[in-house]
């Protein structure tokens, strides 16, 4: 199915408008969100008619981590351009796998969801200029004084975008160098010099502050990189422009490219989440109110852009400006396997389900994801042997089934998943013992957890 949009929407950059609807869209009713009860909180904003400011509607969700005393950062997972990505983003402050992150360091999530129908032009919201901007500063003290954690509004951002969303978190680096951590841009990247072809596109500045914020190009191997004509053919090119551009500069900017993908988001988060892990681990402040701290590049990496083969700066023998940055040696072994074909290793099984109940023959349970790896699946046991599979079959048309699903720009499905297993072949009257085990990605289990 091809969508015909205006003239001004094929000029971007990165080809971030043009849109797989069958893909995108989520099933109806359009209008419903996930309960945002503690530890969730949201707002909602109404478009702006006001010179500047945003105009169009848009939700903001965050997820604060039980216990945490005081905020360190905020982590923002930013959808793409078009009504079905727009839509997506109601349950990106939901995932597991990114709340693992973000309780780590003690950082928020922070999932937006702007009110864009689809034929309207991108650019009134991911171009930050244009109001976004401004509104999620805004939300961020609203979010804080609904949540009790008024320092939201002052910590350091660490931005992942996906297209439209990365052409946003691009654009706040070179916005608000001072404020970000560190940013990933998959299949999407903001405009550095003028194009007479592209005229409806501002240009942003780059700025000396700008070249000290660790950034990732992330566009899908068959959006211009192995596959050089159709819908995405664009992507890599303006990833290259901006990449040059940047580290030519001396910029901390890398390019993972995704070696099984277009435009949908595949693995890409077991590259993100150890990435964005190792920056913000360098960066954050000790304590909610200090300043980031500079990104070190004494234990640097280098690659050839686009290659498989990483070394360390201090022997590598290109040209070093030409070359993508990688923050540390383990970053740099991940990223030799991501590039190759995304089989990310992991060693250690994720943590043990808690507070497992049983009630009747139903079993409820929580469960923290593994960092690493994310949450693939539960094992049920009766009585010591195997009853169940939860879920029976996992589903991810875009990646590794996760337990979550997810949708084409990284979020979790709706109706969440819940974390729940009802035995039917349970005989009336009959006692038995539950226990209940996770399993990641790759296949490793935690303890079991006894049912209580």
């Amino acid at each position: 199915m091809i969508v015909s949009l205006p003239r001004s929407l094929h000029l971007l950059p990165v080809l971030f408008l043009v849109l797989v609807p069958e893909l995108l869209a989520q099933q109806p009713p359009y209008d419903v969100f996930p309960d945002a009860e503690p530890p969730y909180y949201r707002v909602r904003y109404d478009a702006s008619t006001q010179a500047g400011e945003l105009s169009l509607p848009v939700n903001y969700t965050v997820w604060i981590p039980p216990d945490v005393k005081s905020l360190r950062g905020v982590i923002v997972h930013q959808h793409g351009c078009g009504e079905g990505s727009c839509k997506s983003g109601l349950t990106g402050a939901f995932d597991l796998h990114w709340q693992a992150l973000a309780k780590k360091h003690d950082c928020a999530l922070l999932g937006p969801s702007y009110e864009q129908p689809q034929a309207a032009d991108c650019q009134l919201w991911c171009d930050p200029r244009n109001g976004s901007s401004a509104a999620f500063q805004k939300c961020l003290v609203d979010l804080g004084a609904k949540s009790g954690h008024p320092e939201l509004a002052e910590v350091p951002w660490a931005l992942w975008g996906h297209s439209g969303g990365g052409h946003w978190a691009g654009g706040m680096v070179l916005q608000h160098p001072e404020r970000v951590a560190a940013a990933w841009l998959r299949s999407g990247v903001p405009l550095l010099q003028p194009n007479p072809a592209r005229t409806t596109i501002k240009a942003h500045t780059l700025t000396d502050a700008a070249l000290k914020v660790p950034m990732m190009c992330n566009p899908g191997t068959k959006e211009g990189v192995t596959v050089k004509d159709g819908r995405f053919a664009g992507v890599w090119p303006a990833n290259e422009a901006f990449f040059y551009e940047v580290r030519g500069k001396g910029g901390l900017v890398g390019v993972s490219v995704d070696p099984l993908t277009a435009h949908e988001c595949g693995n890409q988060r077991y590259m993100a989440i150890p990435w964005l892990d190792a920056c913000l681990t360098a960066r954050l402040p000790e304590t909610s109110g200090g300043e980031l701290k500079p990104m070190p590049t004494d234990q640097a990496w280098l690659a050839i852009v686009a290659g498989f083969e990483a070394s360390p700066a201090n022997s590598y023998s290109g040209d070093p400006l030409k070359a993508a940055w990688l923050p540390d040696e383990r970053v740099a072994q991940i990223w030799m396997q991501y590039v190759k074909d995304t089989n990310v290793a992991d060693t250690t099984p994720p943590p043990a389900p808690t507070n497992v109940r049983l009630s009747g023959n139903q079993l409820t349970w929580d469960a923290e994801a593994d960092l690493e790896s994310g949450l693939a699946s539960f094992i049920i046991e009766r009585d010591g042997k195997v009853l169940a599979n939860v879920p029976e079959q996992g589903k991810n048309p875009f990646g590794r089934p996760i337990f979550q699903n997810l949708q084409y720009s990284d979020t979790p499905t709706q109706p969440l998943v819940p974390m729940q297993f009802t035995d039917n072949a349970a005989k009336p009257g009959a006692k038995h013992t539950y226990r209940v085990v996770a399993v990641n990605t790759v296949g490793l289990k935690s303890e079991p957890t006894a049912a209580k």
